[in-house]
């Protein structure tokens, strides 16, 4: 009796291997292709409803650090940072909003992730066809070294359109691209000084150097670049907003009417609109002018854009997860 149980297992566990070995080895999926997610409407027997006119979505907004308007789409572009990098990696994604707010696009880049790296994002800016933003690898609970990455989409498709990695930076804030393609970008640095506080300079060949290192620099953010080709940068240190030439050279030094300066726009005119992302208001400086408090109390408030056609900044509002629109030129 003991012989046959024995027998009866044995058998039964050559039959199960047996079976095992027969079973093909499914084969891996071949990656999918890049696809941007649709704007809002309902998709039903291959036929798409646009949403009605009549009908206003809010919302699609989560831990957003930056802006940007596109003028040939008028729309607002929002990055969204979703979950940290030690919580989910990779959940950043970028929603397309109307200028009144509502929604056009839940998730245009990020409805999936086929191709897609959008790790923790940060600033953002449009030139020649593509939209950057500053975003970064590591920082993941395997206790990866963070890097500064600026990455790259057609602003079209949305479609990844390149990087360029920056080793020596941990991360990237501000960003602004001039009309060559060359980038500047703000290490903002630790109050402690153990991080510096610099602005890097990228070219179009992915080569990067340290622009600016230090003083005037004190935890710098907003970046961006004037009508006359220089680049602009506020400080959250202090309420210094500075201009330096293409060389590095400082040119000029304003001040914004609080400290704590996050965004940076420059407008047509010349007029800078600075928002503090500490005390919460915007700061309108006009050429050869004080700066004025046009706006306060606004939480929160990351790096703005401006909307051309509605002549508004428009500003994330980052923990609160929603945007503010503020009428300024």
């Amino acid at each position: 009796m003991k012989v046959f149980l024995i027998s009866a297992v044995t058998a039964a566990l050559l039959c199960s291997a047996s079976a095992l070995a027969q079973t093909p080895t499914p084969a891996p999926q071949a990656p999918q292709p890049f696809a941007a997610g649709p704007a809002l409407g309902v998709t039903a027997d291959g036929k798409t409803t646009p949403i009605s006119s009549n009908v206003k979505v809010f919302g699609s907004v989560v831990s957003a650090e930056s802006c940007v308007y596109d003028p040939a789409r008028k729309l607002i572009l929002t990055i969204n940072r979703g979950a940290s990098q030690k919580e989910v990696p990779n959940d950043a994604w970028v929603s397309l909003h109307n200028p009144d707010g509502s929604v056009h696009t839940p998730r245009w880049i990020g409805v999936n992730r086929n191709g897609l790296v959008l790790n923790q994002p940060f600033g953002s800016a449009i030139q020649n066809g593509k939209l950057y933003i500053t975003d970064s690898d590591g920082d993941t609970v395997d206790g990866a070294k963070r890097i500064s990455v600026v990455r790259m989409f057609d602003l079209k498709t949305g479609a990844p359109a390149g990087e360029v990695a920056v080793p020596d930076s941990p991360w990237f804030n501000g960003i602004a691209v001039a009309k060559d393609g060359t980038i500047y970008a703000s290490q903002t640095g630790s109050a402690d000084g153990a991080t510096p506080q610099r602005i890097y300079k990228v070219t179009a060949d992915g080569k990067s150097s340290v622009f600016i290192d230090g003083a005037p620099l004190s935890r710098p953010n907003g970046v961006a670049i004037d009508n006359d080709g220089n680049i602009v940068v506020v400080n959250m240190g202090d309420p210094g907003v500075l201009t330096f030439s293409t060389a590095g050279k400082l040119l000029k030094t304003e001040q914004s009417a609080q400290a704590g300066s996050d965004g940076v726009v420059v407008l047509a005119n010349g007029t800078k609109l600075v928002n503090s992302v500490t005390l919460g208001g915007v700061s309108r400086i006009k050429p050869g002018k004080a700066a004025e408090l046009i706006a306060s109390g606004i939480p929160g408030a990351a790096s703005a854009c401006y909307d051309t056609a509605g002549k508004q900044l428009v500003i994330p509002m980052n923990q609160n997860n929603a945007l503010a629109f503020v009428k300024a030129q």
